[in-house]
């Protein structure tokens, strides 16, 4: 199968190209490396992946790439972490409204022209962001009230592009929202603005990558922002690389929304020792609040039964594992200067 994948050159793009690659689809990839500035993959030199650097809002350059693909997985996104909520409220937007516009253009051209059969998109649990209904199951984010965060409503935004494009043009599609994605790959995104909790510099705002990094650098009390009782689903970018492979093959998933998590619960205080016995283990964990930032939502817990009913899909890796890889990539990245 030929996927287009915009964001190509991004974090969860750095699961899913090589999953889809080492099931022999042909990738063409996109990516303006806003982010991060260039990156090097592991993929790039993989005979079946081509890639081009450019914008995603530019339509002309996603027809000429699209025209002779099957699926789009719209990856592409201005996002990071919860900082990144109150810094770049409107640019979140507006640039994400660009992208998603820009996409569908492509994909809706390519349907009706040529050979594409699917658009995946890459919304998020943040469409959740004002539930009280946990765990959350599909279609609560058309009973909820709506995201409080301009990146949440943005991301209910995305799937209504999906709708429209679908009433309108009959694109088939596939929504799929991860949660709490954790790997390797995350690094200090050029357009952040310095953030300190504590002594130490934030580096992204997602919580483990800088939980990590904080009792790495020797933070002692750790400081956790809020009281640590926000419940998370923190999800392998592995698991949900899979995850997002099984939507794209698998025909149960046409014009349906999925949410791809692990079905583990933890609070960040528990995520914050688990990682501090992992670094420190001769140490007595001790820590202090800070305050939250606004937009820090209190629980998130998916349901995922719909996932493994109609995809069998399963989140497998436990957390602890996961840590076991992320912890000595970020002690190099710190190293190296990139977090």
């Amino acid at each position: 199968m030929n996927i287009l994948i915009t964001g190509s050159a991004g974090f969860i793009a750095g699961y899913l190209v090589d999953e889809l690659l080492n099931r022999g689809h042909t990738i063409y990839g996109i990516d303006n490396f806003s982010k991060y500035g260039k990156v090097e993959k592991s993929y790039d030199r993989h005979p079946n992946y081509h890639f081009v650097e450019g914008d995603a809002k530019e339509v002309s350059l996603l027809k000429s790439m699209i025209e002779n693909c099957d699926q789009v997985i719209a990856l592409a996104a201005m996002i990071g972490g919860i900082s990144l909520f109150h810094e770049y409220a409107y640019d979140l937007l507006a640039e994400n409204e660009r992208i998603i516009a820009s996409t569908f253009d492509a994909a809706i051209w390519a349907f009706k022209n040529h050979n594409l059969k699917k658009i995946n998109v890459l919304s998020s649990s943040m469409v959740f962001e004002s539930t009280n209904k946990y765990p959350t199951e599909e279609g609560e984010q058309l009973r909820c009230p709506p995201p409080l965060s301009t990146y949440g409503f943005q991301k209910l935004a995305c799937e209504y592009f999906v709708k429209g494009a679908w009433e309108q043009y009959q694109l088939p599609y596939t929504i799929i929202r991860p949660f709490n994605c954790i790997g390797i790959g995350e690094k200090r995104a050029i357009s952040d603005k310095t953030v300190l909790s504590g002594n130490v510099k934030l580096a992204m705002s997602h919580v483990v990558p800088d939980l990590i990094q904080k009792v790495l650098k020797g933070q002692n009390p750790l400081h956790i922002l809020g009281d640590g009782n926000q419940v998370r689903h923190y999800t392998y970018g592995g698991d949900l690389a899979e995850g997002i492979r099984l939507c794209v093959e698998n025909d149960n998933s046409i014009n349906e929304d999925f949410n791809l998590s692990t079905p583990k619960s933890t609070t960040v205080l528990e995520l914050a020792k688990l990682i501090w016995n992992k670094i420190n283990p001769n140490i007595s964990f001790s820590y202090v609040s800070d305050k939250p930032f606004k937009y820090d939502v209190q629980k998130r817990v998916p349901s995922v039964k719909k996932a493994r009913s109609l995809l069998g899909f399963e989140a497998k890796t436990e957390l602890s594992d996961a840590l076991d890889e992320i912890i000595p990539w970020i002690d190099a990245q710190i190293k190296l200067g990139g977090i």
